[in-house]
């Protein structure tokens, strides 16, 4: 009897604990934060690695052989266009041009003779006292000197280009790189090293790899006629984190798309293209290109009301009588901070705890409190 009157006390207090809350023992049903889903409008970033290139990144060579006579910059002074840069010694090329302008004075002379000779043969010509044969042998000659003249004044001219390129100029805007010969090097126009690199860096541009699934997500389009250039002005302006953390000042655009998949990484390049008016930025560094994406009238749950189970996201809906379900949801890859976007196992109204859920169990009758949702959402834009 007295094990038979144990039993039914015990009995007795399992019956009370269930109805009291279950798993939070006798006392009643726990206090939770509970929010409602409402649709929000959310926006994510993708970020890439990117490598900075000048907008333009010109070698600077000789045409002509000889020494470096003088190097009028230094490494990374900034350069106008047509700015003196080198001096070349030759000096063949001078006297290259010396002769050639004797040439031209032989020339002419020969010439002038030649037409002497065709003014005096004309007259006798006409007058019959010598043949037409000699008037015509004259006016050849007269050509055959012209051509020579002109030979010469083309050599003169050469020779003057030969020389004008002992001097080099800067082709652009820019900045100078490294200078790898000194006073006095040999140069010439197969040496395996420019002299030196101008960097123009008024526009830079930012080189990133895309995988080959969000390539075919931007090439898909509801309009089989929208051009690239249309696709193009579609993508909103992007960031550049630069390599210590910070965000550039100017908003750059993503202004071609390399439709080349690379094999061996199976990624495709992009280039955006960012101002630089202060020289910030320069040929070489390393950034982060932060691509935004708008996404409109979506569910967003933050990160720690959910739960994880075998790689399957889960968070605790709130039915009617107040009972926590299990509820497993499909969440976007990409993340807005510290929510998630959900894609499925919720809907608009549902109703979740909102707190961290690790110590609650399924079927657990709970007390809803609203949750201040002002203040959970703070950290979203």
């Amino acid at each position: 009897m007295a094990i038979v009157a144990l039993s039914a006390l015990l009995f007795a207090c399992g019956n009370k604990q269930q109805q009291s809350g279950g798993d939070f023992g006798n006392g009643p049903a726990p206090t939770l934060k509970v929010m409602a889903l409402q649709p929000r409008t959310v926006t994510l970033n993708s970020e890439y690695p990117a490598s900075i290139q000048g907008q333009q990144n010109i070698e600077i060579r000789p045409k002509v052989d000889g020494f470096v006579e003088k190097i009028y910059v230094d490494e990374g002074s900034v350069v106008k266009k047509g700015q003196l840069l080198f001096k070349i010694n030759n000096p063949q090329y001078a006297q290259d041009e010396r002769t050639a302008a004797a040439g031209i004075k032989t020339a002419q002379a020969d010439v002038n003779t030649a037409r002497l000779q065709v003014e005096k043969v004309k007259p006798l010509v006409e007058k019959d006292i010598i043949s037409h044969y000699e008037l015509e042998s004259a006016q050849l000659t007269l050509e055959t000197k012209k051509a020579a003249l002109a030979q010469a004044e083309a050599a003169l001219e050469n020779a003057r280009i030969n020389v004008a390129y002992t001097t080099i100029y800067s082709p652009v805007d820019g900045v100078i790189g490294s200078l790898p010969y000194k006073l006095g090097s040999l140069v010439n126009s197969t040496t395996a090293q420019p002299l030196t690199m101008v960097y123009n860096t008024s526009t830079i541009y930012a080189y990133f790899a895309v995988n080959e699934k969000e390539l075919l997500n931007f090439s898909r389009d509801s309009s089989t006629n929208t051009s690239l250039s249309a696709k193009l002005k579609r993508i909103p302006p992007v960031t550049l984190v630069l390599s210590d953390g910070t965000i550039y000042d100017h908003l750059g655009k993503v202004e071609a798309v390399n439709g080349l998949i690379n094999t061996a990484t199976g990624s495709a390049n992009e280039r955006a293209a960012f101002v630089n008016p202060r020289g910030l930025l320069h040929t070489g560094s390393s950034a982060t290109v932060r691509i935004p994406k708008v996404l409109k009238d979506v569910l967003v749950v933050p990160q720690n009301v959910t739960y994880e189970l075998q790689d399957k996201h889960f968070v605790y809906l709130v039915d009617a009588q107040n009972k926590l379900t299990n509820q497993s949801i499909t969440v976007m890859d990409q993340t807005a901070g510290q929510y998630y976007v959900v894609t499925g196992g919720l809907k608009v109204g549902d109703k979740i705890v909102a707190e961290g859920a690790n110590n609650l169990r399924d079927g657990t009758v709970i007390k809803p409190a609203a949750a201040n949702t002002d203040q959970i959402y703070k950290g979203l834009k």
